[in-house]
């Protein structure tokens, strides 16, 4: 099986670069149903589909299984969106859970420490599957920490000190919210083609499909601009020729 990053890439290549932040409220009903024609519906337009934790704490086992087979049915990989971000074992173990419910990478978060989060890239490598790093996130108080200045060998933002981390580690890619992309821009010509850069907050939050793809992005994660629209289809088509410049 080729890896997470080589998945990922291949369908993007005809689906184009936005991934769907599938990240309904806890208010909404029969979401195993609405994810599932969610899938059905937008496909073509879709590389990914990414699952937030608050939405995979309703439903069962079952539920999600079929949920990543439906998404695998149509070629598309799924992201557990988990923040995930504990002791070597416990990561370990919360991992193969979700591999064995079907899903092809999870989100962590670095500020674990280097050797755990070089012990989760290893084990999810082996199973190919991928891991995808916060690295400054795309809320408007995402400055308070991100931007915060630390001193480990040298004064640098802890932003900076992430990427340089999923950089030794090698993992798969990292998230730069598209509403800084200036820092998109600095992670992008920092890694090069050894990291993925995934950029949530387009839309809804203000973030630009064409500055951030001009910046350095590789993916874009879009929830409500998507799932709130009238017309979901024609919003998610919209993005996706947005995404490879047509």
């Amino acid at each position: 099986m080729a890896t997470f990053k080589t998945r990922l890439s291949q369908i993007s290549k005809s689906n184009g670069k936005v991934i769907l932040a599938n990240d309904y409220n806890s208010s909404e009903k029969n979401l195993q149903n609405k994810t599932i024609q969610n899938i059905k519906k937008l496909n073509p337009y879709l590389c990914a589909i990414k699952l937030n934790f608050h939405l995979l704490l309703p439903l069962s086992a079952k539920e999600i299984t079929k949920i990543n087979e439906t998404a695998h049915n149509y070629g598309l990989q799924t992201i557990a969106d988990i923040k995930l971000n504990d002791i070597g074992n416990t990561n370990r173990v919360t991992t193969e859970h979700l591999w064995n419910l079907g899903f092809d990478a999870v989100i962590a978060n670095p500020i674990m420490g280097l050797d755990s989060l070089k012990n989760l890239v290893k084990s999810s490598h082996k199973q190919q599957k991928g891991v995808i790093t916060l690295c400054h996130m795309s809320a408007p108080e995402a400055k308070l920490s991100y931007d915060m200045e630390i001193k480990m060998g040298k004064k640098q933002q802890l932003y900076q000190l992430f990427l340089n981390w999923a950089l030794i580690a090698k993992v798969d890619g990292i998230v730069v919210g598209a509403t800084f992309p200036k820092i998109i821009q600095y992670c992008s010509k920092q890694a090069g083609k050894n990291l993925s850069i995934f950029s949530p907050g387009i839309g809804t939050q203000g973030g630009s499909v064409s500055e951030v793809i001009s910046s350095g992005t590789n993916y874009l994660i879009v929830g409500r601009t998507i799932l709130n629209a009238k017309n979901s289809v024609s919003v998610a088509k919209k993005l996706h020729l947005q995404s490879i410049g047509k």
